[in-house]
């Protein structure tokens, strides 16, 4: 009857613990960087964490937006103020899932997983007058545009409709 009992409680406790594994929704900005990024290693580069870590400095310095805070946080940057990136190369190094190398990165700094992506937008459909200058900002960002003259709104939606022919495709 003990082994019994013994055995109910650890079925529930595994079940527990179960729910409390990291989803790649609870995690997303984790999961879509270190995912993106190991697929980029050869399996070579793979086995040496310095390795992994000098070229995730080097990922790093063409991240943008989320990618880039991510990289700010593990100490990717030069301007990064705190360094755990050893945290991500080792488990990378001995080839751990990217569940598992997300879930220890949480441990170490919770901020980790509180990074979201943005909703994109979608420049065709949108009328551009409903948005705010941010967004109108973000959509120059994401072209890799800038507006050096841009004040106010108007100015702003200008530029992007000038710019509009040659990053919006009109699909027939």
């Amino acid at each position: 009857m003990n082994k019994l009992v013994l055995c109910g409680f650890f079925l529930s406790f595994c079940a527990i613990f179960e729910s409390y594994a990291l989803k790649a929704s609870d995690c997303e900005v984790c999961f879509a960087v270190v995912e993106k990024f190991s697929a980029g290693l050869t399996s070579n580069e793979k086995k040496d964490p310095k390795v992994i870590e000098d070229k995730f400095r080097t990922y790093c310095k063409t991240a943008k937006n989320k990618e880039h805070r991510f990289c700010y946080y593990l100490g990717g940057l030069e301007e990064s103020a705190t360094g755990i990136l050893s945290e991500m190369a080792k488990p990378l190094s001995w080839s751990t899932p990217v569940d598992k190398v997300c879930e220890k990165l949480k441990k170490k700094d919770n901020q980790i997983c509180d990074l979201r992506f943005e909703k994109s937008i979608d420049v065709k459909t949108v009328d551009l007058k409903k948005l705010k200058v941010r967004d109108l900002k973000k959509i120059l960002s994401d072209w890799d545009e800038t507006c050096e003259d841009c004040i106010e709104k108007g100015d702003f939606i200008k530029r992007i409709e000038v710019l509009k022919p040659k990053y919006v495709r009109e699909d027939l």
